[in-house]
């Protein structure tokens, strides 16, 4: 999708509902912005931040320290810390089910009919389309932020104590590879969900968002990208940029994206 126009460039089963795992995450980034986040405070991991992140990866942030609001969406954008989101959602005065509810309410305002949230992390019950992910990562790419954070390839985490020292490094390995001009996004993984990858790139200055979900391995979301971004990099060949919806039935092109539902 171009993300100055949002036109679609190509499309592939793009409106298929599946969970959307910890791509989840950029909804909260965006609900706490929206809501005045002091990104300066101090917000303190509790036992309930833990009780939410139950069933994800290892976490890093020890209940009882207190984290700067924005290594706290570095710890969640960069790395998916699960413990993160709740805690940002108490920094700006809002329980598990007020954070759900203002993502909600953001992904009704950018008019995504097909996507539901019940949980803050993307651990349970998330649901979305490619299509959809790709206009919410369009509209979090335009705070300047979040856009700096997400391109971020490594960041330093340090407690207000300064006991924990944690280092970050960016999941979105196609920014880190450097092979294209990645401005940032997001992964994602559970066993419902597949292996999700969310980002924009640039193409001779043009920048463009993808969504990748249902991929059946890690790396499998990233040769997508990375074939993608070759397409894009030729020109696009095949392609037809349009305002109005496709048909269900996608062009034939010279790109095969092997996750389960891909839109560029």
């Amino acid at each position: 999708m171009d993300a100055e126009t949002g036109a679609e460039i190509f499309g592939k089963d793009a409106d298929e509902i599946r969970p959307i795992a910890s791509t989840t995450k950029i909804y909260v980034a965006m609900v706490v912005r929206k809501h005045g986040l002091d990104l300066d405070g101090w917000t303190e991991i509790t036992k309930g931040d833990a009780r939410s992140a139950r069933g994800g990866a290892r976490t890093r942030l020890e209940v009882g320290k207190k984290f700067r609001n924005r290594d706290l969406l570095r710890a969640m954008l960069m790395a998916s810390d699960n413990r993160a989101p709740t805690a940002l959602g108490r920094a700006v005065g809002l329980d598990v089910d007020g954070l759900v509810s203002a993502m909600n309410k953001v992904a009704k305002e950018l008019h995504l009919k097909r996507t539901k949230f019940t949980d803050a992390s993307g651990l349970r019950g998330n649901v979305s389309t490619a299509r959809e992910m790709a206009v919410a990562l369009r509209a979090a790419l335009e705070d300047d932020v979040l856009r700096k954070i997400m391109g971020e390839e490594f960041a330093e985490v340090i407690s207000k104590d300064r006991y924990s020292k944690i280092g970050y490094g960016n999941t979105n390995q196609p920014l880190v590879a450097h092979r294209y001009d990645v401005i940032g996004g997001k992964t994602g993984y559970t066993t419902a969900a597949g292996y999700c990858f969310i980002t924009g790139a640039r193409f001779e200055k043009r920048e463009i968002v993808m969504a990748f979900l249902g991929a059946d391995g890690k790396m499998t979301r990233f040769g997508d990208f990375n074939r993608v971004a070759s397409w894009l990099d030729r020109g696009a060949p095949g392609s037809k940029i349009v305002t109005k919806r496709p048909k269900r039935t996608p062009p034939k092109l010279d790109v095969e994206a092997h996750g389960r539902v891909a839109a560029p």
